[in-house]
C-alpha cells in the first residue's frame, strides 16, 4: 500500500497553507504529522481523503489518483477528522450499523460491527447513546466509525486532542494495535505521541517539510547543533561572570541556582563551568548533560 504525496500545494486567498508538499509513505507504517498550529497538517490530511482538492499536484495509492480515481480511493481509506463528528442523540451499535451499512453488504454487517466493538473496546457502551460518552469513548466510535469498512489506510487528525493521560494511553495503545496490519497516517502536535506509536515523523511548518525520517534519526541530528550542561550551584550568580566561562554559548536561568549552558558540541565545557566555580567560591552541587528530545528538535526546526 504505497502512498504518494506529489509537489501539493493549496492556496487560501492570498495565505498557501501549503507549498510544494512531496513524500511516500510504505506500506505497514506508522506515520506522524507533526507541526505547530496552522502548519498546514489538517489540510493535507483533507487533501489526501479527497475532502478539498489542491491548487497543484496529486495523491496517489496503489497507483490511484485521489483527483480522477476520488471513489475508488476512498474505499481503501478510514479518515478521523479533528473534531470528530457524530451522530449523539444514536447509539454506538446502532451509529456503527448505519456506517456499516454505507460500505458493506446487510449479510456483513453483524459480524463485522461485533467485530469491530470489540477491537475498539465499546463492547460495554455500544448500548449507550453517543451524546452521553465520555471524550475518550467518542473518540473510540469515532475510531471504529473509520475502521467499520477495513480500510488499508487510517488517517487519524488529532486523535488524542482533550484527552486525559490515561485515555491518551488507551487511544496510543489501541492506534499502535491496529498499526501492525494497516497503514496508519495521524497529525499531532504532541511530541510524546510521536515517540510512543510513530515509525516515521514528518515535521510541517509553514506548508513545507522541515524533516522527513525516523525519530531517532531527527534527534540525532539536531544534537549535532549544540550541547547543554545542567548545573545546579549553591547560590545565586550574576548573569554577566558567565562570560566568563570559555566556549559558552548562551546560560538560561532554569530554576532558582540552576542554569542550563549551552556549548558547542565539540567542546566540553563541564571543566571550565568548574574552574570558573572555583575562582568564584561558588560550590557545583550538581552538574550533568541534556540530552535532546524531541521536543527541542520541534523547536529547532520550526523557529521562526
Amino acid at each position: 500500500m504505497s502512498i504518494k504525496v506529489q509537489e501539493i500545494t493549496k492556496i487560501y486567498g492570498k495565505q498557501k497553507a501549503l507549498d510544494q508538499v512531496s513524500f511516500e509513505i510504505n506500506s505497514g507504517e506508522i506515520v506522524g504529522f507533526l507541526g505547530p498550529n496552522g502548519a498546514g497538517k489538517s489540510t493535507l490530511m483533507k487533501i489526501m481523503t479527497g475532502f478539498i482538492p489542491p491548487n497543484n499536484g496529486d495523491v496517489t495509492i496503489n497507483g490511484k489518483s485521489i483527483l480522477e480515481q476520488t471513489i475508488e480511493v476512498k474505499r481503501i481509506i478510514g479518515y478521523l477528522p479533528e473534531n470528530n463528528p457524530l451522530y449523539l442523540e444514536m447509539y454506538v451499535k446502532e451509529y456503527l450499523y448505519f456506517m456499516a451499512s454505507i460500505h458493506l453488504p446487510a449479510k456483513l454487517l453483524k459480524n463485522r460491527v461485533k467485530e469491530i466493538i470489540e477491537l475498539t473496546g465499546l463492547t460495554v457502551e455500544q448500548n449507550k447513546k453517543i451524546g452521553s460518552l465520555s471524550k475518550g469513548y467518542r473518540q473510540r466510535t469515532g475510531l471504529a466509525q473509520a475502521l467499520i469498512h477495513n480500510p488499508e489506510v487510517l488517517i487519524l487528525d488529532e486523535p488524542t486532542t482533550g484527552l486525559d493521560p490515561n485515555q491518551i494511553v488507551e487511544i496510543r495503545n489501541l492506534i499502535a494495535k491496529i498499526g501492525k496490519e494497516k497503514t496508519v497516517i495521524l497529525s499531532t502536535h504532541i511530541m510524546q505521541e510521536v515517540n510512543a506509536i510513530c515509525d516515521r515523523v514528518i515535521i510541517i511548518n509553514n506548508g513545507r517539510v522541515v524533516a522527513d525520517e525516523r525519530p531517532e534519526t531527527i534527534q540525532s541530528t539536531v544534537k549535532e547543533q549544540s550541547a547543554i550542561v545542567i548545573v545546579e550551584f549553591d547560590k545565586d550568580i550574576d548573569y554577566q561572570l558567565f562570560d566568563e566561562i570559555s566556549g559558552l554559548i548562551k546560560a538560561i536561568k532554569h530554576k532558582e541556582n540552576t542554569w542550563l549552558l549551552e556549548s558547542p558540541i565539540q567542546i566540553d565545557i563541564r571543566a571550565n563551568i568548574f574552574n570558573f566555580a572555583v575562582k568564584h567560591g561558588i560550590t557545583v552541587l550538581s552538574m550533568q548533560k541534556q540530552e535532546k528530545s524531541l521536543e527541542d528538535v520541534f523547536k529547532f526546526l520550526t523557529k521562526g
